[in-house]
C-alpha cells in the first residue's frame, strides 16, 4: 500500500491531548476517527480506515487513563484497551509499514530516585503504569515506531491541591503540542517533560491559591514518589528551550 507522507491519523480523537492537536496548523493532514470508525479492539476495524487513508504516521492516544483507580477495579478493560487495543494498533501499522508513536507515561520508571534517562530499568507500581508497558511490549518489536514516555497534565490543573512531596516533570498538554510533530520521523524511547520538580510548585506559579498536600501521608510511605525523568535526549532533538513552568 502506497502510504501519504503528509497523513497523520490519531486514536483516541475525543481525548483532552488530541483536543489541542486540532488547534495546531500544520503541513500534515490529521484524521481524528471516532471509535466507531477505528476501533482499537478490532483488528478489521483498524485496517479498514488505515487502507481508506493510507497514513504514514499514526499517533496512537487511544486507551484507559485516569483516574488510575479506575485501572485497579476494571483490570479486564485495562488491559483490553492499554494493552490489547495497543498491540492490535502495531499488528496492523506493521502489515502496511505505517509508523507507529505510542504515547506511555513516566510512571513506568521505579519513582524512587528520578531524573530517568530512557535506557535505565523499568518497575510500574500500579496497574494503569503496568497496562502502559503492556503496550510498550507490542510496540517494541515493531522496528518503525517511536514511545514517548510523557509526563502530561491539562491546563487550567483540575485539583485544588496538590502534592509537595512528589517529583515530576509536568508539562501542559498544550505544549506538547508546540514540537509534536517535530518528533514522528524519530524512532526508540524518548521521555517527553518539563522541569523537574514538586507538582505543587509546577501549579503554584500559574495558581498561587493552590494547597499544598502530602504524597507520602495519602499514598503511603512506600510509594515512590520521584518519577521524574531526563529530558536531555528530547532537548537536544527540539534543539531549543522548553517551556518549563
Amino acid at each position: 500500500m502506497l502510504l501519504n507522507r503528509n497523513r497523520i491519523v490519531i486514536t483516541g480523537g475525543t481525548g483532552r491531548f488530541a483536543q489541542e492537536l486540532k488547534k495546531i496548523k500544520s503541513k500534515y493532514q490529521l484524521f481524528f476517527p471516532k471509535k466507531n470508525e477505528l476501533n482499537i479492539l478490532k483488528v478489521n476495524s483498524i485496517t479498514s480506515f488505515l487502507k481508506s487513508k493510507k497514513p504514514k504516521y499514526l499517533i496512537h492516544l487511544a486507551g484507559l487513563s485516569r483516574p488510575m483507580e479506575i485501572h485497579e477495579k476494571f483490570i479486564k478493560k485495562s488491559i483490553d484497551l492499554n494493552i490489547i487495543g495497543t498491540a492490535n494498533v502495531t499488528k496492523v501499522c506493521s502489515d502496511f509499514g505505517i509508523k507507529l508513536i505510542y504515547f506511555s507515561t513516566s510512571y513506568v520508571y521505579p519513582g524512587t530516585k528520578g531524573n530517568y534517562k530512557e535506557d535505565n530499568s523499568l518497575l510500574p507500581k500500579n496497574n494503569y503504569s503496568w497496562s502502559k508497558l503492556g503496550g510498550e511490549s507490542a510496540v517494541h518489536m515493531y522496528p518503525n515506531s517511536l514511545i514517548l514516555r510523557v509526563c502530561m497534565t491539562e491546563k487550567p490543573f483540575v485539583h485544588e491541591k496538590a502534592f509537595g512531596d512528589f517529583i515530576t516533570n509536568f508539562i501542559f498538554h498544550e505544549d506538547i503540542v508546540k514540537y509534536l510533530l517535530k518528533l514522528v520521523n524519530k524512532k526508540g524511547v524518548i521521555n517527553v517533560g518539563g522541569k523537574i520538580q514538586s507538582v505543587y510548585n509546577f501549579v503554584k506559579k500559574y495558581n498561587p491559591k493552590i494547597k499544598k498536600i502530602s504524597a507520602k501521608k495519602i499514598l503511603g510511605h512506600g510509594y515512590p514518589l520521584n518519577p521524574s525523568m531526563n529530558i536531555d535526549k528530547l532537548k537536544k532533538i527540539i534543539k531549543r528551550k522548553l517551556i518549563v513552568i
